[in-house]
């Protein structure tokens, strides 16, 4: 009983902050980019520190793009290949992400109940197809 009671305040803050996954919006998510991308057209570059706001945007694509490349690699280790999209090997994908992310969200109408994850995997596999086929074709 004791040790519940230690444990109780560390259950009780992973109940309080599990929903916070789902907090970034897509509205969010819009308005973090076009702050990345007016901070890339003013200065030529993509870079964290030119605009907070934008920096969350180029962290949460970024991150997006690094967990699906450890997915990929976890799946083939077992045979597996998702090809979900495959993407390039450019110094500028950065900037390319956040391009793909706002070309996909300004051809939706505005949904508040979206996934943002499921918006950057809609975005990022559109913009990005693998170029070889999963399977042969029959």
């Amino acid at each position: 009983m004791i040790k519940l009671l230690l444990f109780a305040p560390l259950l009780l803050s992973g109940l309080l902050f599990s929903s916070a996954g789902h907090a970034y919006s897509g509205k969010a998510l819009r308005d973090d980019c076009l702050a990345a991308e007016t901070a890339y057209a003013q200065s030529g570059r993509l870079e964290a520190y030119q605009s907070p706001q934008g920096a969350r945007c180029i962290a949460y694509v970024e991150g997006f793009a690094d967990g699906y490349a450890i997915s990929e690699h976890l799946a083939e280790s077992v045979g597996v290949r998702l090809g979900a999209f495959c993407l390039p090997n450019d110094p500028n994908l950065s900037y390319r992400l956040v391009r793909a992310v706002l070309a996909h969200l300004e051809r939706l109408p505005p949904d508040p109940q979206s996934s943002t994850a499921t918006l950057v995997a809609a975005a990022l596999s559109k913009t990005f197809p693998c170029s070889e086929a999963l399977e042969p074709r029959k």
